[in-house]
This record gives structure tokens, sequence and C-alpha cells, in this order.
């Protein structure tokens, strides 16, 4: 019986002392392990200083406002519209790429927020619909999100043939700007 107790003991003991030189050597070779390139170079670092200060002195504004075939999915992830001609109570799908707006920093943490409004005009730019802030577009994480897609339907019925705009506004609530487009389109009869 002691003969049995010694032997697990120095088992125990074998055991501990590999777990130990196996933990000390995981760390020397973590320690030894050479840089690997995964930080950014110094010219894309200066790229990335430049893209900010271009994006902050910006303004909000829209690399892409069109319409769409069936909205957009994702940013970039869209097909757009080989006319602006819609029948009457078609919906009307917008794809738009806002840049400039603003962030909220709080604790690391970057946050932006975007509404939108639009009219709807006539030829003669009478106002027929309208709505204030009715779509908002927000974000928050530890970088800023450069790549919004703002993917907007609209669907007006009862609209007789001819030619209209609709103009969409968007409000930076972080720094109260505005900017916009207008998107020409034609309602045709129904067949």
């Amino acid at each position: 019986m002691t003969l049995l107790t010694g032997r697990r003991a120095s088992r125990r003991i074998v055991s501990a002392a590999l777990i130990t030189v196996g933990t000390l050597a995981g760390t020397l070779t973590a320690q030894a392990q050479p840089e690997t390139g995964s930080a950014p170079s110094e010219a894309f670092e200066q790229a990335l200083s430049a893209y900010d200060k271009a994006w902050e002195t910006s303004g909000l504004a829209f690399n892409v406002a069109t319409f769409t075939e069936n909205g957009g999915s994702a940013y970039g992830q869209y097909t757009p519209r080989a006319d602006a001609v819609f029948a009457d109570g078609q919906a009307l799908s917008i794809y738009a790429e806002p840049v400039g707006y603003a962030y909220r920093e709080t604790d690391g943490d970057y946050a932006f927020e975007l509404t939108a409004s639009y009219k709807l005009l006539n030829k003669s730019g009478q106002v027929l619909a309208g709505q204030d802030n009715f779509a908002v577009f927000s974000g928050n994480g530890r970088s800023k999100q450069r790549e919004l897609a703002a993917a907007l339907t609209f669907q007006f019925s009862g609209l007789p043939s001819g030619d209209y705009q609709l103009e969409t506004t968007f409000t930076d609530e972080v720094n109260e700007n505005q900017a916009g487009f207008t998107l020409p389109f034609t309602v045709t009869a129904p067949n």
C-alpha cells in the first residue's frame, strides 16, 4: 500500500512539473515570436489621418444617390435602375451613401445619427406630399463607421401621369448640418 501511494505521489509531481514546463515553454515561445507585420504601415496611417481630415472638413454630402431595383441590401450592394419611369402606385426605391457626417465620441465609442425628410414636388415645384424625420440612420462602435447604406422606399398612389421630383434631405443630428439630393422621375398611366 505504501508503494502504491508513492507512485501516485510521484505521478502527481511529474504531472505538475510537466504542466509548469509546458506553460513556461509556451510563454517563452510567445515572447520569442518576431513581429508578424500586422500593424499598418506608416504610409497607411498617414493616408488614414488624411482621410479623417477630409471627412471632417467635407461636411455632409452623398457619394451615391440613385433609384434602384428593389433597394439596396448593404453598402455598395444595389442595382441602379435603368430609368426613372414608374407606374402609378409602384414603389420608388432609393439607395444613397452619405459621407462627411459627424460623430459623437463617448469613452472611445463613436456614434452617428442622421434623419431623413422628403418632399414630393410636381413639375411646377408645388409640394404634393412630405414628411420630416421619417427615417433614422444611426450606429455606434469602437471605430468610426464610414460605410453607411441608406435605403429608402416610397410609394405614392393617385398621381396623374407626368414629371415629378423627389427631394430628400438628411440632417446630421450630431452637428445639425444638412444635405440632400433631388431625383426627378416620371409617372405613367396604368395599362
